[in-house]
């Protein structure tokens, strides 16, 4: 576990292109042409990867931005939410949600509200602390006065999140559900809940909404861009991944 989460750093931008470059000027001495050539790759593809335009196109391929279907959602019999991730909160008591977490809540509470289906939330502590799971539960029940009937707070990752949601939801009786966590995690998500036995209906959160197209000093490379970028290529990593281990 430990080395996937140091592959992934150090595969992925803006480490990953920062590696080329710094191979290339590693043996610029002995071969000046192949040198450079690594060293521009990597400031390339860099900048490329901040781009707006190229940010779109990489989330694009993953395929899940599409609402959710409520009719076939009715048919589900719980409203699975995994974590998204957490952050330092000295205001909060310690610990918060981070920006992908309290979209899901957010999102979770209002379905639950519409479909009266019954919540669980997914979500462990990577690092140590607080689970995710406990933090989301919290604030369901806190801010949304929405009731969480299970908490599965010892998952690290995505195929942990499916495998053991899926002993909770067994001993439950529940094979159906609909699952929330963002668009680009959706995919590989489902993918890892058909693993584990469980037919999943999805509902995402971050769907496009059409907007108009960005003006030309919106598609200047940007930190949201990269970040975005880099979710993209880990979620299609794992995607390739699981392709293999299928």
């Amino acid at each position: 576990f430990l080395l996937k989460k140091i592959l992934t750093v150090l595969v992925l931008p803006p480490v990953g292109p920062l590696h080329l470059s710094a191979l290339g000027l590693a043996v610029l001495n002995r071969r000046r042409r192949l040198a450079l050539g690594l060293a521009w790759a990597g400031i390339l593809s860099l900048l490329l990867l901040a781009t707006p335009m190229v940010a779109d196109g990489l989330n694009r391929l993953l395929g899940e931005d599409r609402v959710v279907d409520l009719p076939a959602a009715r048919t589900a019999t719980a409203i699975v939410v995994l974590a998204g991730g957490k952050l330092e909160a000295a205001e909060l008591g310690g610990e918060g949600l981070g920006a992908y977490s309290m979209q899901r809540v957010h999102y979770s509470a209002s379905l639950a509200r519409q479909l009266g289906l019954p919540v669980l939330v997914s979500g462990g502590s990577v690092w140590g602390g607080t689970p995710e799971a406990q933090l989301m539960r919290e604030a369901l029940e806190r801010d949304y006065r929405v009731k969480v009937r299970w908490t599965e707070s010892a998952s690290r990752d995505t195929r942990e999140n499916a495998r053991f949601t899926a002993e909770i939801l067994e001993r439950a009786g529940i094979e159906r559900v609909v699952l929330v966590t963002n668009t680009f995690h959706m995919r590989r998500a489902r993918r890892e809940f058909v693993a584990a036995g469980i037919t999943t209906i999805p509902a995402p959160v971050g769907v496009s909404s059409g907007a108009p197209a960005r003006g030309p000093i919106e598609q200047l490379p940007n930190m949201g861009a990269l970040r975005a970028s880099n979710i993209a290529l880990h979620e299609l990593a794992g995607n390739l991944v699981l392709w293999f281990r299928e």
